[in-house]
């Protein structure tokens, strides 16, 4: 099973839409996390077939996160991005890309592409969203 992160504004009847979508296409939802940050509601969806699933949604207007992206969400504390980047950094992890999904006055989420994606997804395991992912 994987994750599949889909990004998008938040709604009443968000959830139901997206597994109403997915379900016709015969995909099955094995579990989900759900987190609104600045507005946008950060969904990561485990499936069997996320290929599948990322086409589909993408078809029909939904936003979804680099599949081989760790999403974490940090909160506004001082310096708590900065410590994570630290952390990786100290455990030879190497940022390749990152990107701000949604941040608010509570903090952020973000998207990471590193080189060590095991070690950095034991090592964030606290922080990240969609930990199926990994």
């Amino acid at each position: 099973m994987r994750s599949v992160v889909v990004v998008t504004e938040d709604k009443p009847g968000l959830l139901g839409d997206i597994t109403y979508i997915l379900s016709k296409s015969g995909i099955v939802i094995n579990g989900v996390d759900v987190d609104v940050v600045g507005g946008k509601a950060v969904l990561s969806l485990v499936v069997k077939d996320p290929r599948k699933t990322k086409g589909v949604l993408e078809r029909n207007g939904f936003m979804i996160v680099e599949p081989d992206a760790l999403v974490v969400k940090v909160s506004d504390q001082p310096r708590s991005f900065a410590d994570i980047m630290k952390m990786l950094e100290r455990k030879k992890v190497r940022i390749e890309d990152y990107s701000e999904i949604t941040s608010d006055d509570n903090g952020g989420v973000f998207a990471l592409t590193v080189n060590k994606r095991r070690k950095a997804s034991r090592l964030l395991e606290n922080f990240m969203i969609g930990a199926a992912s990994a």
